[in-house]
């Protein structure tokens, strides 16, 4: 087993032993879908011990280029601002003292749901590199909207990274996506078609 499957299959093991990876249950995503299995980043941020070693081995398996060359590190405040705001911390234990220091900006909602940045986080990303971080990817649609809103303020999306991708994206961002490890989840419904709805399976609520 290489290093790299090695930390794929400590991750899986880590998120499995702290009910992170929510395998049975009725979730509603957020994003118009519905389906059986979670992964709960509640139960990882509260434990700083395991979100710092889990961003710390994200980092390890990001190409040398991805790492020296991003300036910022972003992430949605449903689910990637912590993990954004740690692994822009860790990267500068991986760089010359004589390197800029990593900025971090999240990426906020709006009144209409829309994924954006303050104005003082704009100014952050203006002219910037960025690497888009979150704690799942499902379909992709939360980091192509992050990227726009990164995009619309000035910055250059590099890359992508998350803690699990579930292996069913749909929407290319065009840019390297790198996943710690990986669940291959069941399918997902769109609400309208959901048949934990159709079954009258009360959402989980935690």
């Amino acid at each position: 087993m290489n290093r790299r499957e090695e930390l794929r299959s400590n991750a899986l093991r880590d998120l499995r032993e702290h009910e992170v990876l929510m395998l049975k249950g009725h979730f509603d995503y957020g994003n118009g879908f519905h389906g059986p299995v979670y992964l709960n980043p509640h139960r990882i941020f509260r434990h700083p011990s395991l979100i710092w070693r889990l961003a710390q081995d994200l980092i390890e398996i990001l190409p040398d280029q991805i790492v020296s060359s991003t300036d910022v590190v972003a992430g949605p405040v449903m689910g990637g601002a912590l993990l954004a705001h740690t692994i822009a911390g860790l990267m500068d234990g991986r760089r010359a003292l004589t390197h800029p220091p990593t900025s971090f900006a999240p990426l906020s909602l709006d009144a209409n749901g829309r994924l954006t940045l303050r104005s003082f986080y704009r100014s952050v990303v203006d002219g910037k590199r960025v690497l888009l971080a979150d704690d799942v990817r499902n379909t992709g649609e939360t980091f192509a909207r992050a990227k726009a809103a990164i995009e619309e303020a000035g910055g250059t999306v590099i890359g992508t990274v998350e803690i699990c991708d579930r292996l069913e994206a749909i929407v290319d961002v065009g840019v390297p996506n790198f996943a710690l490890t990986e669940y291959k989840a069941p399918e997902n419904h769109p609400v309208a078609n959901c048949p934990l709805c159709q079954a009258g399976t009360p959402v989980t609520r935690f």
